[in-house]
Parts: structure tokens; sequence; C-alpha cells
């Protein structure tokens, strides 16, 4: 049976969002337009830091803008509780050792499927690091994204790391609707790839 992870986090919301309570989050962030709709539907129910980590983004100046995006969001959206922003490193080399023997695969396959893995897993080890409550990932917004992989490894990588995967589908109840609208609401830059250089070659190979 395919699970409902949109109704599981409405009930982790009903049984940890109460009484004025709010647990702390990080939230993996891997743009801005994906970051829209889940700040504005999680702000006043967590304590939200954002962990821009995301070593597949090519090239360099690709990944500044999208960091700079995202910062420009969180400044000018003026939610009623504070949004912090926390830069993970940027190593492409890390993306292109996991990616290594799967350069040729079709985009939604196993090498993403590894790449959700390194970028979970260090949001795990951020979580654990800060004393957050949970973590999870903007990522299941996208249409184009796996939600059931995302949640499976997300999972696994808090349990390794000792810290709640607040499981999550945001694309549902008009997510991704909303992230499109937020998106030209604010102006945002909305990338026609994923990121990394294999996704970036597949869009170029498609237009010509």
């Amino acid at each position: 049976m395919k699970e409902n992870y949109q109704l599981q986090l409405e009930q982790t919301i009903h049984q940890e969002c109460n009484e004025g309570k709010r647990p702390r989050l990080l939230l993996h962030a891997c743009c801005a337009p994906c970051s829209s709709y889940v700040l504005e539907y999680l702000s006043d129910l967590f304590d939200i830091t954002l962990f821009f980590y995301n070593p597949n983004i090519f090239p360099r100046e690709e990944y500044d803008f999208r960091e700079k995006e995202l910062c420009r969001l969180v400044k000018e959206m003026g939610l009623s509780h504070r949004i912090t922003v926390l830069r993970g490193h940027y190593d492409p080399e890390e993306f292109f050792a996991m990616a290594r023997g799967m350069e040729d695969l079709p985009e939604g396959g196993n090498r993403c499927h590894k790449c959700y893995r390194l970028r979970l897993r260090e949001s795990a080890k951020k979580a654990a690091e800060g004393g957050f409550d949970f973590f999870t990932t903007t990522l299941s917004i996208s249409p184009y994204k796996n939600a059931q992989w995302l949640n499976e490894i997300g999972a696994e990588e808090g349990e390794a790391a000792g810290v709640r995967y607040l499981h999550s589908d945001f694309k549902k109840k008009n997510g991704y609707k909303r992230s499109s609208e937020l998106s030209a609401q604010y102006g945002l830059y909305r990338q026609d790839y994923c990121g990394c250089i294999y996704s970036k070659q597949a869009r170029e190979n498609k237009i010509t």
C-alpha cells in the first residue's frame, strides 16, 4: 500500500505542534522556489533553520545564484517568525565521486537516489549536531522528485544520526501550485534543470 506522507505530516503536526510548542526543524533547501510554499506552510508551526547543502549544483555560478535567491526570499517574505539560513559547504567532488559510473543514467534513476542520500545524510548529521527535533527537505514539492525515496532515505539517515525525519510530500494539497504562485509573486529565478551537470546536459540536448 502506498504511503500517504502528507497525512503523516499532518499527524505529526497535530501531535507535536500544539499549545504554543514550536519544535526545531532543520529544513534542507534545494532552491528558493521549492522553499517558498514550505516556509509559508511550516513557519508558524516550527522554529526553522534552512540548510542549503547541494554539492550537485553545477556550475559554481549557478550554486551561488540559487543560494542568493534563497536568502532574498527569506528576507522578502516577511514571515512572522525568523528564519535562519545555514550554509553548507560546497564541494562538487563529493557529488562527482558519488555519481561515478552512473553519469549516463537518465534523470530519476539510481544516480538521483544516491544524490538524495548524499544530501539527506549531511542534513541528518547537521540536525543531530544542532540538537534539532526534526529534519526534512523541500525536494518533495517537485513533481519530478520521488517522494517515496526521499522519505525512506530520510527516515534511514535520521535513525542512523539519532534525529527524527519529518515525513512529508509537500506537492500535495496544491503545494506545487502554490510554490509556482509565490515564485511569480516574488520574481524568483526558476531554473530549467535540476542542478547537476548531467541534468543540465540532458536539458540542453532536449532543446537542441
